[in-house]
């Protein structure tokens, strides 16, 4: 496995975030202070012009860009490389109160007014044509500059438009998808169901608030088009990029399991991968290592999108964010351990919103390096000072990657089906909180997982986790067979199989497309429980599991069962099975049991695969990346205690200490081993 290093003009992991200079152009002596401290904190980059265009455009044709030239000249100086933004996130006045169509219609069919930002119709010809001449304007002003290493596209990219325009673009896209036949619409979406049939493809209007919201074939396509509409627009931001300055990288930030794009699809016109991370620190709902697991997820869902290269840490919080329900602040030590999580992942970069906070507006209380009082003695800045100098001794870490060989199932599309569908609870469907369950109880082993869309190549991958695998797309079942048959363990849960990628039910039994024959059973019923039922399951070496939600009554057909349940009048029958396929195996679990069960049943695959486990203390996770020859494990203690682990040797890179034997580790530390 050879290096992928992303900014090869940077020694170490680069270190930077958000830096608005132009809301300080009348305080020179800010802008030099800045530099200064950047310096001190160990900071290695500068995410310029997220939302500069009215500071580059103030008037609709005259541009100022000096002041832009000025502060990279500044920056690069001192050691510190850009990282330029689009200034598409966010409008001017001008252009709203002139081109109005640039701004979005709602799902009420009603025209947003001026204001907040990513308000604007990524369709609409005048705004594309503006930002056009924008950023052709910006790459004239510093498009060829030393210090720029990464062009980054607009800003978390979301929301979606309902206009006259935006309409007529997704029946065109609807034409197009099923072959300008009417009749293959109407079939793929059930539309004689309450006489909803369609002459036309100019009948068809997007899922409007006061409209048709009852089609789960429509409101899934309008989800897919609204990806399609924003990565078309995105396009056409990296074309002129490409075409004007194509040395230099592109990516786009993203926002951890945003429900209204999906990220993978988008993905494939990036570079690079970059998102933003902002946990809920130290809530009252879950222990502090729950959070830890879910972050850990969120950046394995960033890095398995491009797994060939590092990703980035676009943005965190060094302290605290000011858009949670709870504002908390960021404990000692929890900054430089979240921080080495996202390097321990796969990230080449740690980078935060923002450098200074505002002195007004809507981000004014946003944590930032330096706050208002403007000092470096600060908890804060001294935090992000030691990650800093954490981040400049990793320089071997560049360009390593995670190679794991587990894989777990995720689908923006299964999302959407499984949140649209009418059935089971609406309270406790719960896919997404589900995958990361399953990611958390392989972290207990201390395996690395990849995380998947169900249609990406399983080769590679010695176990495959299927949470709620509810839509099928073409040739997902095909691809499960041949992974079982080559050897692979798989895990597949309650509600896989019913539906295909237009959400028409699959006839013949669940799961679908042939997957019966797979795992060897039919899945006739499943009753959704109340929080106050409780059932239970009984495994065949005597231990039991609580079943919680969920449970699926199982027709046995050739598989063998594991376990069966204790209660109600599906007693006794089947609930968690295995059907072997030569060395390969393909297990159901058919209803949602307790952490501690599902935590052994997935050792079991994991020994059957033979991929190596570690016996890891309470609240610690471990990560692997690699290349060249050389690995790096990391060990996170995301607990408040200190713990020792055990059989550890080579060399500890933050310290230059080597080791051999038990290591502690205090409490929130860090210990990274590199060996061969």
């Amino acid at each position: 496995m050879e290096r992928k290093i992303l900014f090869p003009q940077i020694s170490g992991i680069m270190h930077g975030g958000d830096y608005n200079p132009e809301q300080w152009l009348d305080r020179p002596d800010i802008l030099e202070e800045d530099v200064r401290l950047m310096k001190e904190a160990g900071m290695t980059s500068a995410t310029l012009g997220v939302f500069s265009w009215s500071a580059y455009e103030p008037k609709e044709g005259e541009f100022h860009f000096e002041w832009l030239k000025e502060i990279m000249d500044r920056l690069y100086e001192n050691g510190i490389h850009t990282v330029l933004a689009t200034p598409s996130g966010a409008r001017p006045a001008w252009l709203d109160q002139k081109y109005p169509e640039a701004m979005r219609v709602d799902s009420y069919g009603v025209r947003y007014h001026h204001g907040v930002r990513h308000n604007h119709c990524m369709s609409a010809p005048v705004y594309r044509e503006k930002v056009s001449i924008i950023l052709n304007k910006l790459i004239d002003a510093v498009g060829d500059h030393p210090g720029l290493v990464m062009w980054h596209i607009s800003n978390e990219f979301g929301g979606e438009c309902f206009c006259p325009h935006c309409v007529k673009r997704f029946q065109n896209y609807l034409a197009e998808k099923f072959d300008h036949d009417i009749d293959k619409l109407n079939h793929a979406w059930w539309t004689a169901f309450w006489s909803h049939t369609y002459n036309d493809f100019s009948q068809i209007e997007p899922p409007y608030s006061n409209g048709e919201c009852s089609n789960m074939g429509l409101t899934l396509e309008w989800k897919r088009f609204t990806t399609w509409s924003m990565t078309d627009y995105m396009k056409s931001e990296i074309d002129i990029l490409k075409q004007r300055s194509p040395q230099i990288p592109v990516t786009t930030n993203y926002m951890k399991l945003y429900p209204g794009l999906d990220y993978r699809v988008m993905s494939k016109e990036l570079d690079v991968v970059s998102w933003d991370s902002y946990p809920a620190f130290h809530n009252d709902w879950e222990t502090f290592a729950d959070t830890m697991g879910e972050n850990a997820f969120d950046h394995a869902v960033m890095r398995s999108m491009k797994k060939d290269k590092p990703f980035m840490l676009m943005e965190s919080a060094p302290g605290l964010v000011n858009w949670h329900d709870c504002n908390k602040m960021k404990r000692p030590g929890v900054h430089r351990l979240a921080s080495l999580q996202a390097v321990a992942l796969g990230s080449d970069t740690v980078q935060y919103f923002q450098w200074r906070k505002g002195r007004g507006s809507f981000e004014q209380y946003h944590g930032a390096v330096l706050d208002h009082l403007g000092r470096s003695d600060t908890r804060i800045f001294r935090e992000v000072a030691e990650v800093g100098a954490d981040l400049a001794k990793l320089s071997d870490l560049r360009g390593t990657l995670v190679k794991s060989k587990v894989a777990l199932l995720f689908d923006w599309d299964n999302m959407w089906s499984i949140d649209a569908m009418r059935g089971l609870s609406q309270e406790t469907k719960k896919y997404p909180e589900t995958c990361i369950k399953f990611y958390k109880y392989l972290m207990h082993f201390g395996v690395d997982v990849d995380v998947i869309p169900s249609d990406d190549p399983l080769d590679g991958y010695d176990v495959v986790v299927a949470p709620m695998l509810y839509m099928l797309r073409t040739g997902v079942a095909d691809s499960l067979k041949a992974f079982v048959k080559r050897g692979g363990q798989l895990l597949a849960t309650y509600v896989t199989g019913y539906v295909d990628e237009n959400q028409l039910n699959f006839l013949g039994g669940f799961p679908g497309d042939g997957l019966t024959e797979l795992f060897g059973v039919i899945s006739e019923e499943i009753d959704s429980l109340y929080p106050t039922d409780c059932n239970e399951v009984c495994f065949t070496d005597g231990s039991k599991g609580q079943v919680r939600d969920y449970a699926e009554m199982l027709r046995l057909l050739d598989a063998k069962t594991l376990a069966t349940y204790e209660q109600d009048y599906y007693g006794g029958m089947p609930a968690v099975t295995v059907k072997d396929t030569g060395s390969g195996s393909a297990y159901y679990v058919a209803a949602r049991l307790d952490d501690e069960t599902m935590i052994r049943l997935l050792g079991q695959l994991l020994e059957k695969a033979q991929i190596p486990t570690y016996h890891l203390p309470e609240g610690v996770e471990h990560h692997t990346r690699e290349a060249d020859g050389q690995m790096f494990d990391f060990y996170l203690n995301c607990s408040q205690q200190p713990v020792e682990i055990e059989a550890v040797s080579g060399t500890e890179l933050l310290t230059g200490e080597a080791v051999s034997g038990a290591y502690h580790l205090k409490p929130y530390g860090v210990c990274i081993i590199a060996r061969k």
